[in-house]
């Protein structure tokens, strides 16, 4: 959705009035400061001129910063916050006293239709309870959840998975939503036209797993049916970077171990390579060789080309940017968010959500074992 804003720098002077994909940024709840958030924005900018900024934070530190990137005033409008959420505040009490934070501030912008997407680098768990609090759930969803991107063997290069930390719960209903919230992201998001939904699992075979994982591959194989939507049943954690699935749909509990031993790897074979091609001379000089090879494998398993956890389900997009993303991952941050926003992301969902609803309620025979109905 392209939404009309005002070109205004931050120092107030108006520019022309112009149709541009508003983004909201906190600028202040990463781990590296506005500075590496405002020079994400500058590269971002400065790669899509349909862009435009609402960013919150400090003012007079905001404003000297966008000062010296050249251009970047016109496209951003900076609105002062007096509070930062830092990564140790408990969720609960932002949400009782946070109302002067740059988070609060960018969820807001979202909320009134000012911006289509919020990113913000800081508190995830502030950043989701205040997300819940003021942009609401979609009609028919339990639980929002946190989609984060996969480098894989499929063609696009990544899969997706769901949920990733929003809530380390999650019964049949939730896993049932997260395979539908999760194959409108793969259409919308990475233009998969029948997504392939997997659902996690400790074996493929459909006697393994908990009860809720048991009634949870009925229920996504029934709503396939009907939905665009592929399921191909249990996979294993050998799979969640494979090219049997487009989206591997767990719980957030599971999905976010998963998800930081997966950065942990990445970072390790990293350094495991470095060190390597350092040990000597020669092989310095077959590094020098491998130089082309070892580029493109470092960009594969890069976290900040991925950057960004996509929060499923709420009236409103937001995406939770890396806390320790410096320029490179804040701008693929709002690489995404504008995609979504190109997407008209959160309707599609809630209209793929609520036909899903509308089936079952007409169809009771398809729910748990108990009868239950979203």
């Amino acid at each position: 959705m392209v939404t009309e804003t005002s070109n205004q720098t931050s120092s107030g002077a108006s520019g022309t009035v112009s149709q541009l994909t508003v983004i909201s940024v906190d600028a202040m709840g990463g781990d590296h400061g506005p500075a590496a958030v405002v020079a994400g924005i500058a590269l971002s900018a400065e790669k899509n001129p349909e862009i435009g900024f609402i960013i919150h934070g400090d003012k007079t530190q905001l404003e000297q910063l966008i000062s010296k990137r050249h251009g970047l005033a016109d496209v951003c409008e900076v609105r002062h916050s007096d509070s930062v959420v830092t990564m140790d505040d408990k969720p609960s009490n932002v949400v009782r006293n946070g109302k002067d934070s740059s988070m609060w501030s960018t969820i807001e912008a979202v909320r009134n239709g000012e911006a289509t997407v919020a990113v913000s680098c800081g508190n995830t768990g502030a950043l989701m309870a205040l997300s819940m609090i003021r942009l609401r759930k979609l009609p028919g969803i339990n639980r929002p959840a946190i989609a984060c991107l996969w480098p894989s063997r499929n063609p696009g290069g990544f899969n997706i998975m769901l949920d990733v930390g929003a809530d380390i719960r999650a019964d049949q209903e939730d896993l049932l939503q997260y395979a539908l919230m999760g194959a409108s992201y793969a259409r919308n998001g990475m233009d998969i036209k029948r997504p392939r939904i997997g659902l996690l699992n400790v074996g493929t075979e459909e006697h393994k797993g908990r009860a809720e994982l048991k009634v949870a591959n009925d229920l996504i194989s029934e709503a396939s049916k009907g939905a665009n939507f592929e399921y191909v049943g249990f996979v294993e954690g050998g799979d969640i970077p494979s090219n049997r699935v487009d989206v591997i749909v767990t719980d957030g509990f599971t999905g976010n171990i998963a998800l930081k031993t997966g950065e942990g790897t990445a970072t390790l074979i990293r350094e495991f390579l470095n060190a390597a091609f350092r040990h000597s001379p020669l092989s310095r000089l077959g590094a020098l060789f491998a130089l082309t090879s070892l580029r493109r494998l470092t960009e594969r398993i890069d976290p900040r080309r991925v950057n960004g956890g996509v929060f499923l389900g709420l009236n409103g997009t937001v995406i939770k940017s890396h806390g320790a993303a410096d320029e490179t991952g804040v701008s693929a941050a709002i690489k995404l968010a504008f995609t979504l926003a190109q997407s008209e992301f959160s309707e599609k969902i809630a209209a793929r959500v609520a036909s899903v609803l509308v089936e079952r309620q007409d169809n009771p025979s398809i729910g748990d074992n108990n009868g239950r109905t979203e």
